[in-house]
């Protein structure tokens, strides 16, 4: 059966100490409000991380926490004490819970921000540093998998798992009992290749899905002016869903075929004090699916 939920992140909400984000409480009762019945954590310390209070508020809105991401950066070995952090807090949050997905992300690097969409010119790791950045992965994998936890990479803009050659070659190297694939449909599209494709190659490793749209103006804007991912966020890159330029009802078909049983959280990433409001996004989105199937 396959379940809809959504994630804070459709409220602008990236970083738990933004001033700028909405009230947890307001985000659980959109979301229940827009027609979800799951929800990510969102980045840990933005909801409480007292399970009673969380608890309490969930059972409220008829809500199930679905899982967590780790958007941390993997690829600076002087950050690990920070990745680390993230990784144990987000780790015993889901646990608590019986949330099931642990999602790790690579976040946006100095280094590959001028290149998001431009996989030809994306700066590489060396081979000792590409084996150091694997092995933070695969430790935090571990840590994600003894908390009986499914673990899924999510390649992200502007990170070093962002194009789909070095996702696949993580792929390769990683046992998938250790780690799986959390897929988003709008990151694979920014990134210059072809969701529907990727997913009916993977699908056999794909145990969670973020259903994002991307709209492909904005998008050939940004990655022709070099823009920044916050300020494409800004400028509305992450349209509604059915908007842009990928094919949902191939999706949905793929996932149907395969006889996926899970959750597809929907994401669409926006600037917290921006124009639009994100409760009737979350309702049209959730409208949208419905109209195709989901």
């Amino acid at each position: 059966m396959i379940r809809i939920g959504n994630a804070p992140c459709s409220w602008g909400v990236e970083f738990a100490n933004d001033p700028r984000n909405p009230d947890w409480r307001r985000v659980l009762s959109d979301c229940a409000a827009a027609g979800y019945r799951g929800i990510e954590l969102g980045p840990v310390g933005f909801m409480p991380e007292d399970p009673a209070i969380l608890g309490d508020a969930l059972a409220d809105n008829g809500l199930t926490l679905i899982g967590g991401v780790v958007f941390r950066p993997f690829h600076d070995p002087d950050a690990w004490d920070d990745v680390w952090d993230g990784a144990m807090r987000t780790c015993k949050a889901l646990t608590a819970h019986g949330a099931k997905h642990l999602v790790l992300i690579d976040s946006i690097s100095p280094r590959r921000a001028p290149t998001a969409g431009r996989a030809a010119e994306a700066e590489q790791m060396d081979a000792a540093e590409w084996r150091a950045f694997t092995d933070r992965i695969h430790t935090v994998a571990k840590l994600g998998v003894d908390h009986g936890l499914t673990v899924g990479i999510h390649a992200h803009a502007a990170g070093f798992i962002d194009f789909e050659p070095e996702l696949e070659r993580l792929l390769n190297e990683t046992d998938d009992a250790l780690l799986k694939i959390c897929f988003d449909t709008g990151h694979h599209s920014y990134a210059g290749f072809d969701p529907v494709a990727f997913l009916r190659r993977h699908i056999g490793r794909i145990s969670y899905m973020h259903f994002k749209d991307i709209d492909p103006v904005v998008k050939a804007r940004a990655v022709a002016n070099r823009t920044g991912f916050y300020d494409a966020c800004r400028q509305g890159i992450f349209c509604k869903l059915g908007k842009g330029d990928v094919d949902f009802p191939a999706v949905r078909q793929i996932l149907t075929d395969a006889g996926f049983d899970g959750w597809c959280t929907v994401e669409q990433d926006c600037d917290p004090a921006g124009p639009t409001s994100p409760v009737d996004d979350a309702t049209a989105n959730r409208a949208y699916l419905t109209s195709i199937g989901f």
